[in-house]
């Protein structure tokens, strides 16, 4: 199963969805902010929403951190509830790690942060995942925490090297896409998280 993707934020601009969904494209996982505060979402969040679902896209969400420790974390994850509320996602809700300075703390250090961020989004019913590229991965996540969460994995050429099992692949920050007049990034899926989401009851759906 390889399903088409694409991650936008307000870098992007205005987006014609319609022509997104028509040139292939099957998803979109948009930013919904970043940091621990309201004043950090992203301000096309609610537009970039309504206007993909009104398109048939499937959406998921990510999270960029700036957390500098567990307390962070769950400011971060509390913001990101209040901003993600009332809407509903077929894909995960993506903690985004990648700031050299979380990476300088270590392994078990970002691993907490991961689970402290997740942890909060999944007693509030989402289904989450942690956005990484593959190097950090493999050096700063424990086993534990990256068989535990829906992988996205970052990693620009013809494949990714990372062995253990992951759900979606960033392949590519320089995509083309008809409906975006700039470059955005490019992600195939595959993993059914629509159907898992939807039947489990997570994300705003309720369970079959």
């Amino acid at each position: 199963m390889n399903i088409k993707g694409i991650d936008v934020s307000q870098w992007q601009g205005e987006i014609n969805f319609n022509k997104v969904k028509s040139g292939g494209v099957d998803f979109v996982i948009l930013r919904g902010g970043y940091g621990k505060y309201i004043s950090q979402k992203d301000p096309y969040f609610d537009k970039n929403y309504s206007h993909a679902k009104k398109a048939g896209l499937n959406v998921g969400v990510y999270w960029f951190s700036y957390a500098e420790s567990e307390t962070d974390a769950k400011e971060e994850a509390r913001v990101c509830l209040e901003v993600i509320k009332n809407k509903k996602f077929e894909y995960p809700v993506y903690f985004d790690l990648e700031e050299q300075t979380q990476f300088d703390k270590g392994k078990a250090f970002c691993s907490s942060l991961v689970k402290c961020f997740c942890g909060e989004l999944e007693k509030a019913g989402y289904f989450t995942g942690l956005y990484i590229s593959s190097a950090p991965l493999k050096k700063y996540i424990t086993k534990e925490v990256a068989e535990r969460y829906a992988l996205w994995i970052a990693e620009y050429g013809s494949r990714c090297t990372y062995r253990g099992s992951y759900g979606m692949w960033q392949y590519s920050c320089k995509g083309k896409i008809n409906g975006i007049s700039n470059d955005v990034d490019m992600d195939t899926s595959y993993v059914d998280y629509p159907d898992i989401i939807k039947n489990g009851g997570f994300n705003g759906y309720k369970k079959h």
